[in-house]
C-alpha cells in the first residue's frame, strides 16, 4: 500500500467500527492459512473479516476510547472480526475450529504418544526400516506391516526426533493441535478477555443458579425480604396469625370454619370421657344381680 492507501483504509475501517455491534481479535501467527479461512467463510456474510499490519489497526483505533481498550491485544499478526453477534455466540463459533497437525522434529510432545499392535496399511519395504528406526516392533506377516507391540513411542514433554516424526507421519497419527481463539472482544465499550470468554455459559447458569439459592436461604433465616422471598414471608405470616386465631379463639372469617371442627372435635372426645364410666359400670351392676 502507499500513503494514499493506507489513509484510506484506516478512514474506511473507522467507518466499519461504527456499523457493527462487536469487534473481535483473533491471533493469527501460529494458525494455518487454511484454519484461518475455514473461519473466514464460516463467518460470512454477516460478519467482516480485516486483516492488516499493526500499525493500520491500531491508527484505526485512534480517537476512540473505547477502542483503545482494545488496542494491546492487537499484537503480532491478528484479524479484526466486525459482527452483530454476542461475544459468547462468535467465541463458541471461533473456538469450535481445530485440526490435528503431524509432529515435526524437535517439537515437544503435548502428551503420551501411544503405537498400537496390530495390523497396518503400510506396504513393506523402506517403511519397515524407518519403523524400527523410531523403536516400533514390526514384522511382516502375510505381506503386510504389523505392529507387534504396543508402547508409548514418546513421553509427554519429550522431544520428538526426526525419524519418530517420520513414523509419526507413516502411521497416520496427528499429535498436535491447532485451533482459533479470541484474545478479546469489545461489544458496546465493555471489553470481554479471553478468560471471560471461555466460560461456559452452562457452567456459569450452574453457578448462579446455586449462589441465588444459597443467597435465598440466608435472606430467610435471617428474616430479610426481598421480592423473591416476599411471597413465602406472606404465606408463614398469614399461617401463624392463622394458628394464633385458632388457639385464642378469635373470631375471623378465615377463622370461624376452624374453630367450629375445633369445637365439633372437642365436644366428641367429651362424649367418648362421658359414656366410657356408663360402660364400665355395667358389668358391675350384673354381677351384683346374679
Amino acid at each position: 500500500m502507499n500513503k494514499a492507501e493506507k489513509v484510506a483504509f484506516v478512514k474506511a475501517l473507522k467507518k466499519e467500527l461504527k456499523e457493527y455491534k462487536a469487534c473481535a481479535v483473533m491471533p493469527t501467527s501460529s494458525t494455518p492459512d487454511r484454519l484461518v479461512q475455514k473461519v473466514r467463510n464460516q463467518l460470512k456474510p454477516g460478519a467482516k473479516f480485516v486483516v492488516a499490519r499493526k500499525t493500520l489497526l491500531l491508527k484505526a483505533f485512534e480517537g476512540d476510547e473505547n477502542y483503545q481498550k482494545l488496542a494491546k491485544y492487537v499484537d503480532g499478526n491478528v484479524a479484526l472480526i466486525l459482527t452483530n453477534k454476542d461475544p459468547s455466540e462468535l467465541n463458541a463459533i471461533i473456538s469450535a475450529n481445530r485440526i490435528k497437525l503431524s509432529a515435526k522434529p524437535n517439537q515437544i510432545s503435548p502428551q503420551d504418544i501411544n503405537i498400537d499392535s496390530g495390523e497396518t496399511m503400510i506396504a513393506p519395504g523402506q517403511a519397515v526400516t524407518d519403523l524400527k528406526s523410531a523403536g516400533i516392533d514390526v514384522q511382516i506377516q502375510k505381506g503386510k506391516v504389523v505392529i507387534s507391540k504396543s508402547k508409548t513411542l514418546v513421553k509427554k514433554g519429550a522431544k520428538i526426533t526426526t525419524a519418530v516424526s517420520k513414523a509419526l507421519k507413516m502411521l497416520d497419527i496427528l499429535p498436535f493441535e491447532a485451533k482459533t481463539t479470541l484474545s478479546a472482544v469489545l461489544e458496546g465499550g465493555l471489553l470481554y478477555t479471553e478468560q471471560a470468554l471461555g466460560i461456559n455459559p452452562a457452567y456459569l447458569q450452574t453457578v448462579i443458579t446455586q449462589d441465588f439459592s444459597a443467597a435465598n436461604a440466608l435472606t430467610l433465616q435471617i428474616g430479610y425480604v426481598t421480592p423473591y422471598n416476599a411471597e413465602l414471608f406472606i404465606r408463614k405470616a398469614y399461617l401463624g396469625a392463622l394458628g394464633l386465631g385458632v388457639e385464642r379463639g378469635i373470631y375471623e372469617p378465615d377463622i370461624v370454619e376452624k374453630l367450629i371442627a375445633k369445637a365439633v372435635l372437642g365436644a366428641v372426645q367429651a362424649n367418648k370421657l362421658v359414656k366410657a364410666p356408663e360402660a364400665s359400670a355395667a358389668p358391675a351392676a350384673d354381677e351384683k344381680k346374679e
